[in-house]
């Protein structure tokens, strides 16, 4: 016989799952609608061709949430957040310091403190990274494209030290 509750039971997963993803992205969109205006990033006189428009960046940092919350749902589906203690105070951590760069940096132009708290995330970044593929392997490929684009951000952020 078949459980009557088999439904019940994934319906309450798949809403967790779907907040998993959607707590993240809205947290980078608010903070990217509120601070993101960058007026000292666009007049910054003599920018290299390597600095991106900040739409690029915004975008960057969306779709690296969005990588980042499906693999902590990865890890999450193959339980792996109940077997390593770890693995999800280092995600909370890493989306707690991936919302931080554009108050810093564009609002309040602190560039030194950004820079400090962009190699922190990166940091965070290689450990979830590790934590993620002891656990679930495959994780590791949505988490790569993410550890780039922090360590690009990362030099962004230190050549922006002087500038701001």
């Amino acid at each position: 016989m078949r459980p009557k509750n088999n439904r019940k039971q994934k319906v309450p997963s798949a809403l967790s799952l779907a907040a998993a993803i959607a707590v993240p992205l809205a947290l980078t969109s608010f903070i990217i609608f509120n601070f993101g205006a960058g007026k000292r990033y666009r007049t910054l006189p003599n920018k290299p061709l390597w600095f991106p428009p900040l739409w690029l960046i915004h975008l960057a940092s969306l779709g690296s949430t969005f990588l980042m919350s499906l693999a902590a749902c990865q890890v999450w589906l193959g339980s792996g957040f109940n077997v390593d203690s770890d693995a999800l105070p280092l995600y909370i951590s890493q989306v707690a310091l991936s919302i931080v760069w554009d108050p810093l940096v564009l609002v309040i132009g602190s560039a030194r403190l950004g820079f400090l708290f962009c190699v922190v995330h990166f940091g965070t970044l290689i450990a979830c990274h590790w934590r993620f593929k002891k656990l679930i392997p495959s994780s590791k490929d949505l988490v790569t494209p993410c550890l780039l684009w922090s360590g690009f951000l990362t030099v962004l952020t230190y050549k922006l030290i002087d500038e701001l």
